[in-house]
């Protein structure tokens, strides 16, 4: 059951241990995480932290989902802060750290303000033991701003970048407010057969096999062999703690050593390319640089998951239809396989995607097929593992999770290298059944647009640092996306960037941010306006991809970039271009 006592003793915001006090009566509470692994991420400043956002009814759901919180009323109160400090009495934090140098540890609360979102609003900041100790937080002891809106994010500050911990965090609650007590779940019992029985659900379709059997052949003769992965922040591993050896990707990498690989061979290969919060849309335009390396990888087989990232996609699956053609087209036919991850509310485009799958005869691994009906049965129906097992919040799984999904993956090989071989490859020559607008996408950027495109930067004359990061490969660090760029400060004057290619499809990525310094830039194409571009809209620091031409005639084009009128003495920066020729 739930922790039954709200305090004997107490250790003091300030982190000095408190006299003891009588036994006082438990208040009611609920679980927003329950010994959840976290790991330090390097923010620079000298900050490395695991953050959890809370904006957008993020904190009502993780109240749904891992507090057990059904009551309407309770989660709309999470999502203002006037509702949070009416309902929360204190928050109890408990750390248990892996190593000492690891320590010390800070928990961190932040408000996001009314008057600027990231300055105005209240931050606490309350040191932690790291030995397991609950530090229970008195939300009456601290001061807040009255420019409070509502509440933006929580982290665990560490002292050094990849330390590890694992945390737990409960929100107990003022008198006359009640939620029912949560059973905290036995393991997940990952070798059992009701477990086999629900990764079996995940094998969607094992379509066409001749290409991943002809790999699979491959490895088994020692021979070198390159699985990648290309994705969202599932696949660059958000919730896996280490995210670079505990995320789907590398364990079925490992999954696919140990199963075909001849012993001390070393001879399979891992390449991962996942960046949170991209579609294919922005998948397209990289694929070369991360996957390929620019022809210097030529893989064998390739995981493409994109089912939650895209929504937003604006060309509506024509991208990834497009994607999975640029796979399947390379010279050395490599395998596709489409992987359909899932949100916390069950979601996912599968729907949309696997027409392709089905179109063109892939191999193709529902996650979703494998867990959604068995989260809404309790363990007595049948239940294997439950939401608040399988997520590490609302949108990416745990360690638990990612092992999941490794394991649907790794059913497919096993059923591709138990099947017989197709005789006939896959057809790919066909009308799509979605669209093929954008085969043959390149990215174009400062280091290679020479002999290109015509560029005239005008005030765009310097390169943006502060980049999204993502861990690629096995790399536990992260690499700067779009790190060749164009970058318009303040100071930089106001001539426009443009520029002039030939191409009849052409995609504008840009620098999102929450930094208030940056502002909107408008976009003309052909002296027409195509749209304006809002650093702010998504409001964190990743890579924005928009559509800007879409054409079937090749022909030179001139798109502007300007400043949109009022934000002059704001930043903007251009990251890239995809284009087709």
């Amino acid at each position: 059951m739930m922790n039954d006592r709200f305090a004997e003793s107490r250790i003091s915001v300030n982190g000095g241990p408190t006299a003891p006090r009588d036994p006082v009566q438990r208040r009611s509470a609920f679980y927003v995480m329950y010994e959840t692994d976290v790991e330090a991420t390097d923010r620079g400043n000298g900050i490395h932290s695991q953050e959890v956002y809370l904006d957008n009814g993020r904190l009502a759901s993780l109240a749904k989902f891992n507090g057990g919180i059904e009551d309407e009323g309770i989660l709309e109160m999470l999502r203002t802060c006037g509702g949070f400090r009416k309902l929360v009495h204190s928050i109890g934090v408990t750390v248990k750290v892996r190593r000492v140098e690891d320590a010390p540890v800070f928990f961190v609360l932040e408000n996001w303000g009314k008057t600027s979102q990231y300055e105005t609003g209240t931050k606490l900041r309350v040191p932690c033991p790291v030995d397991g100790t609950e530090q229970v937080i008195e939300l009456s002891q601290a001061e807040w701003s009255e420019d409070d809106d509502s509440p933006g994010k929580y982290a665990f500050e560490f002292a050094q970048p990849g330390a590890l911990a694992t945390v737990s965090l409960i929100f107990y609650l003022h008198d006359g407010y009640e939620v029912p007590d949560i059973e905290i779940e036995p393991p997940v019992e990952f070798g059992s057969q009701a477990y086999r029985d629900m990764i079996e659900l995940s094998l969607l379709s094992q379509g066409n096999n001749k290409r991943l059997k002809a790999a699979i052949e491959k490895a088994k003769r020692g021979e070198e062999v390159t699985i990648a992965y290309i994705g969202g922040s599932i696949t660059q591993g958000a919730g896996a703690k280490p995210i670079h050896t505990n995320c789907y990707a590398y364990r079925s990498y490992e999954r696919f050593k140990r199963s075909f690989e001849p012993a001390g061979g070393g001879n399979v290969r891992f390449v991962k390319a996942g960046v949170g919060g991209t579609p294919s849309e922005l998948g397209i335009v990289r694929y070369d640089r991360d996957i390929t390396r620019d022809g210097a990888v030529s893989p064998d087989i390739v995981v493409v998951e994109f089912a939650v990232n895209d929504e937003g996609d604006e060309t509506k699956g024509n991208c990834f239809e497009s994607l999975v053609l640029n796979i399947l087209t390379s010279p050395n036919h490599p395998a596709v396989i489409l992987l359909f991850s899932v949100f916390i509310n069950d979601w996912n485009l599968q729907d949309r995607l696997s027409q392709v799958g089905r179109h063109y005869g892939l191999p193709m691994v529902s996650v979703k097929d494998a867990v959604a009906e068995q989260f809404r049965l309790t363990k007595a129906e049948g239940n294997v593992i439950s939401k608040r097992q399988f997520f590490y919040d609302i949108y990416h799984p745990t360690n638990a999770g990612h092992t999941v999904m490794a394991d649907c993956l790794d059913r497919l090989f096993a059923a591709a290298d138990q099947a017989e071989a197709d005789a006939e490859d896959i057809s790919i020559d066909k009308p799509p059944i979605i669209g093929n607008d954008f085969v043959g996408m390149r990215l174009l950027d400062r280091s290679n647009y020479n002999g290109v495109a015509e560029i005239a930067e005008g005030g765009f004359t310097e390169t943006d640092s502060e980049l999204q990061n993502a861990e690629m490969d096995d790399h536990p660090y992260g690499t700067p996306q779009f790190p060749y760029n164009w970058m318009r400060t303040a100071s930089s004057g106001n001539a426009s960037f443009k520029l002039t290619l030939a191409c009849r499809c052409l995609i504008l990525v840009f620098k999102d941010s929450g930094n208030g310094d940056f502002g909107k830039a408008e976009v003309i194409v052909d002296g027409k306006p195509v749209l304006v571009a809002d650093p702010h809209l998504i409001n964190w620091t990743h890579c924005n991809a928009v559509l800007l031409v879409r054409g079937e005639e090749t022909k030179v084009r001139e798109a502007e970039i300007r400043m949109a009128a009022g934000e002059e003495n704001k930043s903007f920066t251009v990251l890239g271009f995809g284009y087709v020729e």
